[in-house]
């Protein structure tokens, strides 16, 4: 009988065929237990009016929540729907919206066999969802039964285990790199993930629904879809066109899962704690194994960073794809084989890695190509002197890998390119609503934005320990401490582009090179106290630790509004004016509840004064009511009053409102 070890290897020969042989059973599966949501419905006669050839069917749809639904379908052909007596008819991607109580509700469909029927059910908004067969019956409302409504459980399942196969393949790839880490760094990495990952997964959700959630949440799930059902046609890549799909892809496994945010922000918190984890291997290659502990144990628990790490949006992955093209730069010349042409084969293939990163970045977000040239030039400034005239002639691979990457998982992008990239790039270009500014009202604020906003929303605490880290570099100049100055300036080309908006989303990296630089700085004055006091690094990594966490606490749960005490704190801003508070949504949720609460059936609702009107879900009554004149409702909410105008009527009195950290973030008024 042969040895384990002897049967391991033998197995190892065959790794690469495993994974491929996993992804088709899973195909496979998925082929097996699939229902497509249309087979839901029973067929039933033909009616006047039906698109000729249609076979009609119908049945009951389950709504679960009471309020304003759009349903309808993405056909290339003409189709009609019955929901509810409302009957909608036309080509391409058609919807209307109704006024519902939460329920079943009969649906009745006529259309080609390749249509799709689409929704937005109450409480989403944003990119029509692929309507799921767990949320239609063949039977009339009276007897019809549903499971899982707004689930698609097994299609989630099995997207997370092909997402499992492809991170086992590439372990397997690198086993040899990793097997080289020590077990210090192992351990370090381990309890800094959990640390970061505890930190956004209690109070998740607490914020409330943000701005953008649902928009991306239903392209999500609708891209997981597409690829599960080997659909690459250009009509099923429409949604949410204006951003690349990894993002998509990744927190879409988690829309599967629920009939709401929870799984995906689940997601959004691993990504955005893997990317706070890796700055425990780059601190120690730049610095020491120590340094890179307390940047990654700051990061974890940066007010923006958790923030960021408890929704849905692009920002999460963002911070794991430049950790991890860091990383993979900082070793393209780590313990090369003495033979030239095997260390030149090992440069190549690593620089090959570092372009995949790269590519896989921008295919989440496109202002990460800004990491192309820090990792570039971390190569070159690492490389060897011997090294240096070979890398930079093998610098184009790591380009062109990461533009092939970028276009390989992009489906939109694999006819006409160049035409569906520029109109994607052309969406993004339109400016934004008006948001405070250092005092002004604008929506075209200067190059300073970001700086601003970087100093604003950083702990003191922390902005002191950067300070201490910038004045190291000054001091020292090493090669490695200039790559963190490097790391914290490349980022800020965007301010380049037209999206100066949103505080630091679009500069999230620079996040993790203050955290580093706080980290160096906190280190170099250690060492100046470490003759005399031993633990000197531990105490203060525990001070600071200790100082993020009180902060968090004190916070909780408006992180996205978190404001450093240099700037007064979130209502210093507001009653200067200085920068933006209430911005996403938060508070919103609070203020509707309130309403739905105390208002009486069938009551007059004002909501133009919120600005963010799509999160306001109010009860399903109160929307048959509705004014646009304040003067003439009973319940006037207003968002963010800070930064939002609006006109209150005479004897308009507060009854609620949501105050966060001395700001306002919504008022309830009601009237007599």
């Amino acid at each position: 009988m042969p040895r384990p070890r002897a049967l391991i290897a033998s197995w190892a020969r065959f790794w690469g065929a495993i994974p491929i042989v996993l992804a088709l059973g899973l195909f496979g599966l998925r082929a097996c237990i699939h229902v497509e949501p249309k087979d839901r419905l029973a067929p039933v006669a033909a009616q006047e009016g039906d698109p000729p050839g249609s076979q009609p069917l119908a049945g009951t749809v389950w709504v679960a929540r009471g309020g304003p639904l759009i349903i309808g379908f993405q056909s290339d052909s003409p189709a009609r729907l019955t929901v509810a007596s409302r009957d909608l008819r036309g080509a391409g991607v058609t919807k209307d919206r109704i006024i519902v109580e939460a329920g079943p509700l009969p649906i009745r469909f006529a259309g080609p066999p390749d249509a799709r029927l689409v929704w937005n059910p109450v409480g989403r908004r944003g990119e029509p969802e692929y309507l799921p067969a767990s949320s239609l019956s063949p039977e009339p409302p009276e007897t019809a039964t549903f499971h899982g409504a707004g689930a698609v459980v097994s299609d989630g399942v099995i997207a997370l285990l092909l997402l499992a196969v492809l991170v086992g393949s590439l372990v397997m790839l690198a086993r040899r790199r990793l097997a080289r880490v020590s077990r210090d760094t192992w351990i370090a990495l381990g309890a800094v993930f959990a640390v970061a990952f505890l930190a956004r997964w209690l109070g998740l959700g607490d914020q409330g629904q943000t701005w953008d959630e649902d928009f991306y949440w239903g392209a999500a799930r609708n891209y997981i879809t597409n690829i599960l059902s080997l659909d690459f046609r250009q009509r099923s890549w429409i949604w949410s066109l204006e951003h690349p799909p990894v993002f998509k892809l990744l927190d879409g496994i988690g829309a599967q899962l629920a009939d709401g945010f929870g799984p995906a922000r689940i997601l959004s918190a691993i990504w955005i704690s893997l990317g706070c984890a890796l700055l425990v291997p780059i601190g120690a290659r730049l610095a020491r194994l120590r340094v890179g502990v307390l940047a990654a144990l700051i990061a974890a628990l940066l007010p923006p960073l958790v923030a960021h790490g408890q929704i849905v949006g692009h920002e999460s992955p963002t911070v794991l794809w430049w950790s991890l093209g860091i990383v993979l730069a900082l070793g393209v010349h780590d313990e090369l084989p003495e033979d030239h042409h095997a260390a030149l084969r090992s440069v190549i293939l690593r620089m090959v890695a570092v372009g995949a990163a790269v590519g896989i970045a921008v295919a989440s977000r496109f202002v990460n190509g800004l990491l192309g040239p820090l990792c570039v030039l971390i190569i070159l400034v690492r490389a060897p002197r011997a090294w240096r005239a070979d890398t930079l002639k093998w610098v184009a691979v790591t380009a062109v890998v990461a533009v092939l990457v970028f276009i390989a998982v992009w489906p939109r992008l694999w006819s006409q390119p160049i035409l569906h990239l520029k109109q994607s790039l052309a969406t993004l270009s339109g400016l934004h609503a008006p948001e405070p500014f250092l005092g002004a009202v604008t929506n075209k604020p200067g190059a300073s934005y970001f700086l601003v906003y970087l100093f604003a929303t950083a702990p003191l605490g922390v902005l002191l320990a950067v300070t201490g880290g910038l004045a190291r570099v000054a001091v020292s100049r090493t090669q490695s401490l200039l790559l963190v100055i490097a790391w914290l300036v490349i980022p800020l080309g965007v301010t380049a582009s037209p999206v100066r908006q949103d505080g630091v989303r679009y500069v999230m990296p620079c996040l993790l090179a203050m955290a580093m630089l706080a980290a160096l700085g906190l280190d170099w004055l250690a060492a100046r106290f470490e003759a005399r006091l031993r633990h000197a690094f531990v105490g203060l990594g525990a001070l600071i630790a200790l100082y993020l966490a009180i902060t968090l606490v004190r916070v909780h749960p408006y992180y996205l509004d978190y404001f450093g005490e240099q700037v007064g704190g979130a209502g210093g801003v507001e009653r200067r004016r200085m920068l933006e508070t209430a911005w996403w949504g938060e508070g919103v949720d609070r203020a509707v509840a309130y309403v739905n609460e105390h208002a009486p059936f069938g009551a007059a609702i004002h909501r133009d004064c919120i600005r963010a009107g799509h999160l306001a879900w109010f009860r399903a009554d109160l929307w048959t009511a509705m004014t646009s004149n304040a003067a003439a409702a009973d319940f006037i909410v207003w968002y963010s009053p800070g930064t939002t105008p609006c006109t209150l009527p005479t004897g308009a009195r507060e009854v609620f409102s949501v105050m966060h950290d001395g700001a306002v973030m919504a008022r309830v008024y009601q009237r007599p």
